[in-house]
């Protein structure tokens, strides 16, 4: 192959541009971009008429499904994923529909068996996907053979995705490599993406140039190029016209009222910059607009969701690290009240993702490496706590690494002297027996036989697929905002009994704007109710258990008394061997019993917090006496776990 770099060829005035063409467009409004931009929390039945009118629009592709989507619709929507995605199939019959899927891990953050992943695309085809975007997260492309061949033998279109990244191991002929990998699997497209929104012009028109110079060669232009870059560096759209000179076939894009910052260039800026011209789109502006104000609608109803993270933010060319995992990243620490370790845990994130050999942040690396930044500022000492995740990782049952592991963390993982073993392929360490353990369990829920869908969901979700198809057998699925309880707006002083709904509070010299913008409707008072939270933009979710309530008058509280049958019951970690989790979370595994013998440092409880499960440990040596909580239950680091008494 014969590449001269983009700088040379500036220099002599002989920038090589690729034959004209018409350029498609694909559109992710309805997953990628309410994802970047709304915390993927619109619902079905407000994404239906936008999805409607985009069937007549005239795109190549439309993205729907995929990412959050499964996540989100089970642990906040209480939707039923398939469900989402049958519906909007009805009103979109001509369009072709994409989802994002993650290889070996398919919706989820875990690589699942072979068995799982085909029959996952099996269903998807058949409720109607036609494009999937296929991609792993350390560019190890044996984590998407599989799903690639299932793809093609169900009906559907492969693009295959290269993930960008910058490291000292990412050269050019780094990306070359992946291009060569990918063409042997013939797929359809190839997908160059950039999920954090750091590549710069000259890369693009590089890679892009060397992509389609491999395509030429070795499969005669039958594979297209699509590129997807989000727009965190503000760069975007003229990445998007280097791609467009160095030969791409088609760009992404959202529209306009979700685009830019952490999501895509303007559907319509694209559309609009390429018209009259040979690159011209064919697609019409007035209808775009049409589409940009049914979105601009959903955006005002979901407005409590836009987070400051999600605009353009220069820095992400220092720090790498996108919208979604800052945001994930403060809400950890906030949690963890140490949101003053935030440029701390920032600091933290090259040196994790250095350790752990440079994968690029996206799902499921992003959450790895940011967690385990997190907690290592927390605990104060780096890697104390590992999560699940991280040894998962050095184990290999991710796949290999851009570049090498920590020798140091490889060591305290694996042992003395020990070196990470990346020869076996990440789908056959996966657990061969999940679908029947996920059969077995949902037919004991639903007590009949259970779909392939309801199984699937099992599979990729465990804590919340169990708590949806509970709830939806009992009839008890509750909506969430913005359909909740909105607090009546006061004047803040000369009534009785009221307390503040929007206030500013100062912490650790920080100021905070906190605004209550609603509450769950009256549930069981033994249990949690949720409130919904403002802070500086970003809602947040709170689980609040009353311990004590208040009357509130002129002069102050004036009556305070214990709340009556709520709160969990578990006492404070005080005792040496009280077993408590370093940050929020919930209980998704108890590995002991009451009696058991312990040793210090063994794990004995695995809690989720943020996506990802933490190892919980032995404080000491010695025999389990109590266990106060069980797997499903919400926890926080004030209450005790597990008790350990001194044998």
């Amino acid at each position: 192959m014969n590449i001269k770099l983009f700088k040379d060829l500036l220099q002599q005035g002989n920038l090589e541009v690729a034959p004209p063409k018409p350029i498609k467009i694909t559109d992710l409004t309805p997953r990628d971009g309410q994802q970047c931009k709304l915390a993927t929390r619109v619902r079905t039945d407000d994404l239906l008429p936008l999805c409607e009118k985009m069937d007549k629009a005239g795109f190549y592709a439309v993205e729907v499904w995929g990412g959050a989507t499964f996540d989100v619709c089970l642990r906040y929507l209480k939707e039923d994923p398939w469900e989402r995605l049958k519906r909007i199939k009805e009103v979109m019959p001509r369009t072709k529909l994409q989802m994002l899927f993650r290889g070996q891990n398919i919706v989820g953050y875990k690589p699942k068996s072979d068995k799982v992943v085909k029959k996952f695309v099996e269903k998807a085809i058949e409720h109607g996907i036609t494009v999937f975007r296929v991609f792993d997260s350390l560019n190890d492309n044996r984590n998407i053979e599989v799903a690639v061949k299932a793809i093609k033998e169900f009906g559907g279109e492969v693009h295959a995705e290269i993930s960008y990244t910058k490291s000292p191991v990412h050269t050019l002929e780094k990306w070359m490599s992946y291009a060569d990998e990918l063409i042997d699997l013939e797929p359809d497209w190839i997908c160059f993406k950039d999920a954090t929104g750091i590549l710069m012009p000259e890369d693009t028109y590089n890679i892009i140039r060397g992509i389609k110079q491999k395509i030429k060669e070795k499969a005669n232009d039958r594979i297209k190029l699509v590129l997807h870059n989000h727009d965190m560096s503000g760069t975007a759209i003229m990445n998007h016209m280097m791609a467009i000179l160095a030969g791409v076939d088609m760009v992404d894009t959202v529209l306009s009222p979700l685009a830019f910052g952490s999501s895509h260039p303007a559907t319509e800026s694209v559309v609009a910059a390429l018209k009259d011209t040979p690159y011209d789109t064919g697609l019409d502006l007035k209808v775009l607009d049409e589409l940009a104000e049914i979105t601009r609608e959903i955006k005002k109803k979901y407005k409590k969701y836009e987070t400051e993270y999600a605009g353009v933010n220069a820095k992400v060319l220092i720090h790498k690290i996108p919208g979604g995992m800052i945001s994930n990243m403060v809400a950890q620490l906030m949690e963890a009240n140490a949101l003053d370790k935030m440029e701390e845990a920032l600091e933290e994130v090259p040196n994790v993702e250095r350790d752990l050999g440079y994968p690029p942040l996206l799902t499921p690396s992003s959450q790895i490496v940011g967690v385990q930044a997190v907690l290592n500022v927390i605990s104060g000492e780096r890697y104390k706590i590992i999560t699940k995740e991280v040894r998962d990782y050095v184990e290999g049952k991710y796949g290999k690494p851009p570049g090498p592991i920590s020798k140091e963390l490889a060591e305290k993982i694996l042992g003395p002297g020990k070196e990470p073993d990346f020869s076996i392929r990440a789908g056959d360490l996966a657990d061969k027996e999940e679908w029947e353990k996920a059969y077995n369990e949902v037919k004991l829920i639903l007590n009949r036989e259970p779909t392939d869908e309801e199984v699937l969901l099992m599979v990729l979700f465990p804590l919340q697929a169990k708590e949806f198809l509970i709830a939806r057998e009992k009839g008890e699925l509750t909506t969430l905002p913005p359909d909740v309880v909105e607090p009546k707006e006061m004047k803040p002083d000369g009534i009785e009994n009221v307390a503040p709904v929007e206030f500013e509070i100062i912490y650790h010299g920080d100021k905070f704007k906190v605004k209550i913008e609603g509450v769950s409707p009256e549930q069981d008072p033994s249990k949690p109710r949720k409130f919904y939270v403002n802070v500086n933009g970003r809602l947040e979710e709170v689980q609040l258990t009353p311990l004590a309530v208040t009357l509130v008058g002129k002069s102050g509280f004036v009556a305070s008394a214990p709340a009556a049958a709520s709160g969990s019951g578990r006492p404070r970690p005080e005792k040496e061997g009280d077993v408590a989790p370093p940050m929020p979370g919930k209980v998704s595994k108890i590995l002991v019993n009451v009696g058991d013998k312990v040793k210090k440092g063994q794990v004995v409880a695995m809690v989720e917090a943020m996506k990802m499960e933490n190892e919980i440990h032995a404080p000491i040596d010695g025999v389990v006496k109590e266990i106060y909580a069980k797997v499903g239950d919400n926890i926080t680091p004030d209450e005790t776990l597990i008790r350990i008494e001194p044998a």
